[in-house]
């Protein structure tokens, strides 16, 4: 690190970044997901002119599928950005516009005249919301793993994945509340535009922070590094330079998308379609494997922090493929163990917590969130979209198809952890090309 010993301590505005960023991601995704539990109710309110259930559900997932379709736009648009102009403005920027988008979708007009206008207005704004996460995501391991000694690295990105999962678990907890303080017409009248409210005043609080927020060392050493004429084309550099890594960061995300798309949003309704469980025991289940998903992305951000990457990712996919296998085979025989089924699995499912990590290593300095917002947004967009409506269907065929599933996505994660096992060491993470 620039003018730091990678073995240097973390000092008290390294944490307090870390804390701001694990902070805001929380509230990203509680911003971006707080929707999916919703869809029914602003679909209701937004295309008024639909009385049909079935079309109504169909409106609403579709305007849930519009928030994953525009991530990728706004992560290749704007990525290359954060390496030309630097972390912190696009940082800034995508916590703005997301504030902006969350408050003027609370304040859309639904009286009568407006039919016209308003769905399309809100599915513009789920467009920029979506673009804004987009880039988000990717600026914040980023942004943390450049501001903290090595030695750090992996625990502090482990803390802004879980923190990610408890803006997951604050949603829905934010809706089973309001589900029970406000009747159906009411949530359709008006109540539908309080958690975009407070999705907005949440996400401007780090905001007010800005000034004390610096630009990243790694960053700043760049560009005093570069010559006056010098013109950056992160675009050109990433694909003449970094093919592989392009590769590898996709098969990543991947493993990422895959276990966090099923294991904590999909698997309740997927598990709905074949198996019968106590509906409140259930969902107090799922909600406690989220708990411990959480703890777990944290243990392995530790642990992967003193040990071989590879090592990890290889005990870490094994243990979650034989979790996944074991808690379907214990729903056959009739779930009389699902919270404890359910937080080991959300525990081994945080081995995804120390793969931001390695993410972050793959690309150089001038062309690290080029490439990371690439790799993570265009994966993550055609997992978001495939496997919700590939997974429903196989489910309906056969009821471990979930399982099948995510063991598939296990085995590579074996794979990808044999290959760092035998991958001569990083280059270091402020390499330039």
């Amino acid at each position: 690190m620039p003018s730091r010993s990678q073995y240097a301590l973390m000092s008290s505005k390294d944490k307090n970044i870390v804390w701001l960023i694990s902070f805001s991601s929380a509230v990203a995704f509680f911003a971006f997901l707080i929707y999916l539990y919703i869809s029914d109710i602003v679909a209701s309110a937004i295309f008024s002119g639909s009385s049909d259930p079935s079309t109504t559900k169909l409106q609403g997932i579709g305007l849930f599928v519009v928030g994953y379709l525009a991530r990728p736009l706004g992560g290749v648009l704007f990525g290359r950005y954060a390496d030309i102009k630097g972390r912190k403005p696009l940082l800034m920027i995508s916590m703005l516009v997301s504030t902006l988008s969350l408050l003027a979708m609370a304040s859309l007009p639904t009286r009568a005249g407006w039919e016209a206008i308003t769905p399309t207005l809100f599915i513009l704004l789920r467009l920029i919301q979506g673009m804004a996460f987009g880039l988000y995501v990717p600026i914040a391991w980023a942004f943390v793993a450049e501001h903290v000694p090595r030695q750090y690295m992996s625990v502090t990105c482990s803390y802004v994945t879980a923190s990610f999962f408890v803006g997951v678990l604050f949603s829905n907890a934010f809706f089973i509340w309001l589900s029970g303080f406000m009747t159906t017409e009411q949530l359709i009248d008006y109540g539908w535009r309080l958690p975009f409210f407070i999705a907005a005043i949440l996400s401007a609080v780090p905001l007010l922070a800005w000034r004390f927020i610096s630009e990243t060392p790694f960053f700043v050493a760049m560009k005093q590094s570069q010559p006056s004429n010098y013109v950056a084309k992160p675009f050109t550099l990433l694909f003449k330079h970094c093919k592989h890594s392009v590769f590898i960061g996709m098969i990543l995300t991947l493993l990422m998308s895959s276990v966090t798309a099923v294991i904590i949003i999909l698997l309740p309704d997927l598990i709905e379609l074949r198996f019968t469980l106590d509906a409140d025991l259930f969902g107090f289940s799922h909600s406690l494997g989220i708990v411990f998903m959480i703890f777990g992305c944290v243990f392995y951000g530790i642990i992967s922090n003193y040990q071989n990457f590879g090592k990890i990712l290889v005990i870490g996919f094994s243990l979650l493929i034989a979790a996944v296998l074991a808690f379907f085979y214990h729903l056959d025989a009739g779930g009389d163990y699902v919270l404890i089924m359910y937080a080991l699995l959300g525990f081994f499912a945080g081995i995804i917590g120390m793969v931001p990590a390695i993410f972050v290593q793959l690309f150089p300095i001038n062309v690290r969130l080029t490439g990371m917002a690439f790799c993570y947004n265009i994966t993550y967009g055609v997992v978001g979209i495939s496997v919700p409506f590939g997974l429903s269907y196989a489910t309906t065929l056969v009821s471990f198809s979930p399982a099948l599933y995510i063991a598939f996505i296990g085995f590579i994660g074996i794979i990808m952890g044999l290959y760092f096992y035998n991958l001569p060491e990083f280059k270091s993470i402020d390499h330039t090309i």
